[in-house]
């Protein structure tokens, strides 16, 4: 399983309609593809200090070629549609990829 990870940065007045573009249509127009070895994402915000918020998506896939299917060829590149970027102050223009070495139901729960 290959994690993607990546995080962007909005201000409190720009948080709750980022939120809403990601929810509601980014992450539906993803699934709509039906890529074979997409299992879904989370979408996850926290309040920073300073006044920020950070928000960040973690998609699951089956490997780098399903990513690769979903960005194309350079798979690092992010994808932040036009109506994302302008809610958000900054974001990181690549994302990031790991390996799945073990997952919750692999390790113990206290």
């Amino acid at each position: 399983m290959i994690v993607r990870i990546w995080r962007g940065w909005t201000t409190p007045e720009n948080a709750d309609a980022y939120e809403s573009i990601v929810s509601t249509r980014v992450l539906p127009a993803i699934a709509e593809r039906k890529l074979a070895g997409y299992h879904g994402a989370y979408l996850l915000r926290r309040p920073l200090d300073g006044g920020e918020i950070e928000f960040s998506t973690i998609m699951l896939f089956d490997s780098i070629d399903v990513v690769r299917e979903f960005v194309g060829p350079d798979y690092e590149v992010a994808h932040v549609p036009a109506e994302a970027r302008a809610v958000l102050a900054r974001f990181d223009e690549r994302s990031a990829h790991y390996e799945t070495l073990l997952t919750p139901k692999d390790t113990p729960s206290a």
